[in-house]
C-alpha cells in the first residue's frame, strides 16, 4: 500500500513593520496574505523598512538564530531586498543566507564609568564640539598613529564598509572579507593618511588626547557615550545575525555594483 506524501509544511513568518505609512501598510497587506505569527514563533522575520530598521532589527534578533529577510519601504535600502508583494515563501526559500557578526566596543567616560555596545556596522569616534579631536591609535597593544587630528574616526566590519564607511571614503570590503577597516573622518593631520585594513582578530585602542579641551563621544551603529576618554573595539565573535537575500541580489553582488558605480 503505497504511503500517504505528507503536506509541506509553511515557513513561519513574523512581519514587522517601521514606523511609516508605507512600512506599516504593507505588513498589513502581506500578514493577509502570508499569516503572521509572534516574532518568538517564527522561523523567519520578515523587516519591512530602510536601513535603519533593518539595522535596528539586526540587533534585536543578534544570537536567535532567527534570519531576517528584509524588504525595502524606506529611502536607502542597501541591506533590504526589493519590494514585492507576491512570491515571498518562494523568495525566502531561494535566499541566501548571509552571517554578520559584531563589533563590541567598550568605552570609557571622564567620570571613569565603562560603557559596553555592539556594532553591526562601525564604531565612531567624533569630535564633541568645535575643536578638532585629537586620537592615539593602538593595534593589539602597540601605538600605531600617535596622533591623528581630525573630526573622527571609524572602525567599519564589512556589512558596514557601504554605510558611513564609505561616505568617509573608506573601502568597501566582500562580507566575507577577514578585514576591518580603520578610516579617518576629515583628517587634518596627517591630511595625507586614508585608514587601513586590519585583521578582523585585532583589537584596536584608541586614546582622546587633550580630552578636557577636545571631548569626543563614541557611537556604537546607533548607540553613543559622552565624553570617553578610551575606546577598544573587536570583533565578537562568538555573536552573529542572519541575513537572508535574494540570489540575483546577494551581497557580493550588491558590492561588486556598488564598486563599478559612477
Amino acid at each position: 500500500m503505497a504511503s500517504k506524501r505528507k503536506p509541506a509544511t509553511k515557513t513561519a513568518i513574523a512581519f514587522i513593520a517601521a514606523d511609516t505609512d508605507e512600512a506599516r501598510s504593507a505588513r498589513q497587506r502581506l500578514a493577509k496574505r502570508y499569516g503572521d505569527v509572534a516574532t518568538d514563533d517564527a522561523e523567519v522575520i520578515v523587516a519591512l523598512g530602510g536601513d535603519g530598521f533593518m539595522l535596528q532589527t539586526l540587533h534585536t534578533f543578534m544570537n536567535t538564530g532567527k534570519p531576517i529577510y528584509g524588504m525595502n519601504c524606506g529611502s536607502v535600502g542597501f541591506l533590504m531586498n526589493e519590494f514585492k508583494a507576491t512570491g515571498l515563501r518562494s523568495r525566502i526559500a531561494a535566499a541566501e543566507t548571509t552571517a554578520v557578526r559584531p563589533l563590541a566596543m567598550e568605552a570609557t567616560d571622564d567620570r571613569g564609568r565603562t560603557h559596553r555596545a555592539f556594532a553591526i556596522n562601525e564604531v565612531s569616534l567624533l569630535r564633541q564640539s568645535f575643536q578638532a579631536a585629537k586620537l592615539r591609535i593602538s593595534i593589539d597593544g602597540k601605538v600605531r598613529m600617535d596622533e591623528l587630528i581630525c573630526d573622527g574616526v571609524l572602525v567599519a566590519t564589512p556589512a558596514g564598509s557601504t554605510a558611513y564607511n564609505l561616505s568617509a571614503h573608506g573601502p568597501i570590503l566582500p562580507i566575507y572579507a577577514p578585514l576591518l577597516a580603520i578610516t579617518p573622518i576629515s583628517a587634518f593631520r596627517p591630511r595625507t593618511w586614508r585608514g587601513a585594513l586590519i585583521p578582523q582578530t585585532a583589537k584596536i585602542r584608541i586614546d582622546v588626547r587633550e580630552a578636557e579641551k577636545r571631548p569626543v563621544n563614541a557611537v556604537a551603529d546607533n548607540v553613543e557615550f559622552k565624553s570617553v576618554r578610551k575606546v577598544t573595539i573587536r570583533q565578537q565573535d562568538d555573536s552573529q545575525s542572519l541575513m537572508l537575500f535574494d540570489p540575483d541580489h546577494s551581497w557580493d553582488e550588491r558590492i561588486l555594483a556598488e564598486q563599478f558605480r559612477y
